[in-house]
């Protein structure tokens, strides 16, 4: 039952990228506030709900379109409208006395936080928060927080449950809810205050639930591992604690999270390249390889990613914004990824095949933990499905240019023989390196004349039979949504701990 409805989950959100589905939440959760407001349930005023969000989304589209153009920088529409939503969500609904200034203000403060509070082109602070910040110490106006409140929750964390799911930031949410949970029930407990009482304040009339699925989980301003991640939402989470205080100064939930922003810049890679295309090359089926010239030195471990922006007109419901695993290997001066297209892309993939050597490209936040273990000694089985291959050809590459032998095996799954992408690298590291690749062949009908190539699918039994040592192996896992988790699904029926699997995960490949 619990599966079925992570799956629908799942089948819900990944078509759509991150961004756009964020977009399309808090534009819900602002026309959901204005339907109650106009039927009195929440005692704002509908009409100027909708001005002052109006307002806000026409202000920072117009500043920020102009601090591009200043910068030089890529127009992205939807960051702009992004922030222009969570502000709408988060500061008064009123355009009281000098409502329209204040309203300019903040939206100014935030776009230009990107641009100008930044350091090496990575901005340091969620723009929203730093916003409201600054508008509290300048002209003293404060955010209200008032999607925190009792009858928005229940859209608030519906929504919000797609937003964590789609970018697999379950164990960050939940870590910033239970430090803010036992940092409450602590001050409670010290002030005397009923238990009862103080957990429902804290769930039912605070931003809460808000600011940890939304503004908490933005990639730009977390961290970009996982145990970083951890350690930044338990930060916030306690200092978000309404009681929380230094001598007469007490921390906001802006506060709380400009304060992870500054940890998790200070523990971040602050990489963001300008990038030139030399050239994309046919590798395999439906496959292309894109090779880039970066415009800066980039260091990274065999097997992170990056978040690709490519501007185009029209963009479709997956945005402008991708994330790409490195098929390059840190030996390698070119700076590679490996994409898989298919007869109905989206409108980001159609601009990928029309891109030349002109066209402009950021690529930013070098992140991920799929790496190989610091243990070289650690039995390594690498199970790739289709372009899931590209993680394992930057470690494998990396491997061979250093003739570092470790004890790797590949299981690499794809429909047919032409879907098999860099076995020019595989084949040269049985060769150099004794790692053996077991190419395996999905679809039935496929005749197998071609070398270390097997019918089937990769289940448990096929595991027990080409990994008959499995029991003493980590397993690391890249592909799609459904392959993974059957791969999963086959480890476990093997008895294999799921402290000795890692997964990769795609956000969708249209």
């Amino acid at each position: 039952m619990w599966q079925k409805l992570i799956d629908t989950i799942d089948n819900l959100v990944d078509g759509i990228s991150m961004y756009r589905l964020l977009m399309y939440y808090l534009g819900g959760l602002l026309v959901a506030a204005i339907g109650l407001s106009a039927i009195g349930v929440l005692h704002y005023n509908a009409i100027q709900m909708a001005m002052v969000a109006i307002i806000l989304i026409i202000a920072c589209w117009l500043i920020n379109k102009v601090f591009a153009n200043i910068f030089e920088a890529p127009i992205n529409p939807e960051s702009s409208i992004l922030t222009a939503l969570i502000l709408a969500l988060i500061i008064p609904p009123s355009l009281g006395h000098y409502g329209f200034l204040f309203l300019l203000a903040a939206s100014g403060l935030a776009i230009s936080s990107k641009y100008i509070l930044n350091v090496k082109e990575k901005h340091i602070f969620n723009p929203a928060a730093i916003a409201v910040v600054l508008t509290a110490l300048g002209p003293k106006q404060n955010a209200s927080w008032w999607i925190g409140t009792a009858v928005m929750l229940p859209f608030v964390i519906v929504g919000g449950i797609l937003i964590t799911r789609k970018v697999r930031r379950e164990y960050m949410v939940g870590s910033f809810l239970l430090a803010s949970t036992i940092t409450t029930l602590i001050y409670t407990v010290i002030d005397n205050v009923n238990l009862l009482i103080g957990l429902q304040n804290m769930v039912l009339s605070s931003p809460l639930f808000f600011l940890g699925f939304v503004m908490l989980t933005e990639p730009y301003t977390s961290p970009t591992t996982r145990n970083k991640q951890i350690i930044y939402a338990v930060l916030v989470g306690v200092l978000i604690a309404p009681q929380v205080h230094f001598g007469s100064f007490y921390t906001t939930p802006e506060i709380a999270l400009i304060i992870g922003n500054i940890f998790a810049y200070l523990v971040s890679s602050k990489t963001k390249l300008f990038p030139s295309l030399i050239d994309k090359v046919k590798i395999a089926q439906d496959t292309l390889e894109f090779s880039f010239t970066p415009d800066l030195p980039l260091a990274y471990e065999p097997g992170q990613y990056m978040e690709w922006t490519l501007p185009h007109t029209n963009p479709d419901s997956r945005g402008s914004r991708r994330w790409f695993t490195l098929s390059s290997s840190p030996t390698e001066e070119e700076v590679k990824i490996g994409v898989k297209f298919y007869e109905k892309s989206s409108s980001y993939k159609t601009a990928m095949l029309d891109m030349n050597k002109s066209t402009p490209i950021v690529a930013s936040q070098i992140a991920g933990d799929f790496i190989m273990p610091k243990n070289k000694d650690i039995k390594l089985v690498f199970i790739a499905g289709g372009i899931g291959i590209t993680p394992f050809r930057s470690m494998i590459k990396f491997l061979l240019d250093n003739q570092e032998k470790r004890p790797v095996r590949i299981i690499y799954a794809a429909k047919n023989n032409e879907s098999f992408a860099y076995k020019d690298v595989f084949d040269a590291a049985r060769t150099s390196l004794g790692i053996n690749t077991i190419y395996m062949v999905s679809d039935p009908k496929y005749v197998n004349d071609q070398p270390y190539t097997v019918s089937g699918l990769v289940t448990a039994d096929s595991i027990h039979k080409y990994i008959p040592d499995y029991e003493d192996c980590h397993f690391y896992i890249s592909g799609t949504h459904s392959m993974v988790e059957s791969v999963q699904a086959a480890l476990h029926e093997l008895g294999v701990h799921h402290s000795r699997v890692k997964v990769d995960f795609f956000q969708g490949y249209a």
